[in-house]
C-alpha cells in the first residue's frame, strides 16, 4: 500500500506515481477528484504551471484509482512547491 492506494504487483501501470498540476486550496486533503488533477509529463512542468495564487499547486499523486462511489481518484505523494 503507498498512500492509502492498494498497489497491484501484477499491474503496475494501472496506478503509478505522475506529476500533475492539482487545482484545489492547499491544506489538509491527500486525496483529489479528477476533475482537479491536470497531469503533466514531468517535475519541471508541473513547477512551471503552478500558480498559488490561483489554488494551482505542482504535486506528485498517485493514481488513478477507483473509489467505492465510483470516482477516479489522485492521491498526494508530495507537494512539490
Amino acid at each position: 500500500m503507498k498512500g492509502g492506494v492498494y498497489l497491484d504487483a501484477e499491474a503496475p501501470q494501472l496506478v503509478r506515481a505522475q506529476f500533475a498540476v492539482v487545482h484545489v486550496r492547499r491544506g489538509s486533503r491527500k486525496r483529489f477528484a479528477e476533475t482537479c488533477v491536470e497531469l503533466v509529463a514531468d517535475e519541471a512542468t508541473a513547477m512551471a504551471m503552478a500558480d498559488p495564487a490561483h489554488n494551482l499547486h505542482a504535486a506528485e499523486v498517485m493514481g488513478p484509482s477507483r473509489s467505492s462511489e465510483g470516482f477516479r481518484l489522485y492521491y498526494l505523494v508530495r507537494w512539490l512547491e
